[in-house]
């Protein structure tokens, strides 16, 4: 099947990007200037990456909370319309379908925000329709993003982490969050198309730096944030992902509940782990992590760290593996020497006006 073309492919040729696929769409994994200076980018000031391919199932109506609350894992009750929550999809076994963020714009309206790969599963979870085809979705990143925005758009700019507001640009309602997936601050805005090309014209011209898939891959991996189909997937759970804290315990129910349940009271016998490289030598996802000759699990995600210029790695591993412990990295005929460290590998610059 052909690859989706998001609706702003022709500006991101223009700009020199170079398209890709990835989850059923052609997407820009670099511009011009390179991951790395698109990574260092973010971390030193701000980028703008076009995630139009993530997906959006517009939920409005009657019932509409209760729908969403008896099939999500996190509590909604623990937020408040005019705020985006984190939360899971899982089966009745209690595997992961996907990870998601809810946008609650009223009572009874959500925008429910799936991987680009797992829209059409969570459409048919959910009493939604799937809207992603009518909006362009740009992410604003980095410790400058909200000085930038202010000088295009001070009212988007003010939009709180976590928070979900609508605002008017050229007439035509916009949507903005203050999420992201890059460790750093930033907002989210999701534009109709007929605005779009405005909205991206807006960001460029007050010195958003426009950034692909390749910087956004090594960003969320140095800030230790999950990968659907890497450290979440139909083989993994929301507890191995130390990520117990979306899991809605005091809810009545939601799909997956009494695996989950059944899974905590048993304990777990892997978990999310980092590794850091001694080198330079890049870490990628299938490598077999050893510590004193033991196997204790493969990556599910590995690059090079252009903020700490080593190799860096995330895993699910077997064992109580303290930071410090010291191991190998079997990958491609050849060992790389790693230490097992804290997550994440870098936290979030501190922003400037």
């Amino acid at each position: 099947m052909e690859n989706r073309r998001p609706f702003l492919y022709d500006e991101h040729v223009a700009l020199g990007a170079k398209m890709v696929p990835f989850g059923g769409w052609e997407m820009p994994l670099s511009y011009q200037g390179g991951t790395v200076a698109e990574h260092l980018a973010c971390r030193s000031d701000a980028v703008v990456f076009d995630v139009s391919h993530l997906g959006t199932v517009r939920c409005d109506g009657p019932g509409m909370f209760e729908a969403l609350q008896s099939t999500l894992t996190n509590d909604l009750r623990k937020i408040a319309p005019g705020k985006a929550q984190y939360t899971h999809l899982l089966n009745d076994d209690g595997f992961v379908v996907d990870d998601i963020i809810v946008w609650w714009h009223g009572p009874e309206e959500f925008d429910v925000m799936p991987n680009a790969s797992n829209t059409s599963g969570v459409t048919a979870a959910l009493p939604g329709r799937d809207v992603t085809a009518e909006r362009v979705v740009l992410a604003v990143q980095g410790p400058q993003a909200r000085a930038r925005v202010a000088r295009w758009d001070e009212r988007i700019a003010q939009v709180p982490r976590f928070g979900v507001r609508r605002y008017e640009v050229a007439g035509v309602p916009v949507r903005v969050a203050g999420t992201g997936y890059t460790g750093e601050d930033g907002l989210e805005i999701a534009a109709p198309n007929e605005v779009a090309r405005e909205v991206l014209e807006g960001l460029l011209g007050v010195g958003v730096v426009p950034a692909g898939l390749g910087a956004r891959d090594t960003l969320r991996l140095e800030a230790a944030l999950p990968l659907y189909g890497h450290e979440l997937s139909l083989a993994s759970t929301t507890l191995e992902a130390r990520l117990g804290w979306v899991l809605g315990w005091e809810k009545n129910d939601f799909r997956g509940r009494a695996a989950v349940l059944a899974e905590r009271e048993r304990g777990v016998t892997r978990l999310l782990s980092g590794v850091i490289a001694d080198g330079r030598q890049p870490l990628r996802d299938g490598g077999e992590v050893l510590v004193e000759g033991r196997s204790v699990g493969t990556l599910t995600s590995g690059n090079y760290s252009p903020s700490l210029e080593r190799g860096i790695g995330l895993g699910l591993l077997h064992g109580d593996l303290a930071p410090g412990t010291r191991g190998v990295v079997a990958l491609r005929g050849r060992e790389i020497a790693v230490t097992v460290c804290g997550l994440p590998f870098v936290r979030k610059a501190s922003s400037g006006g």
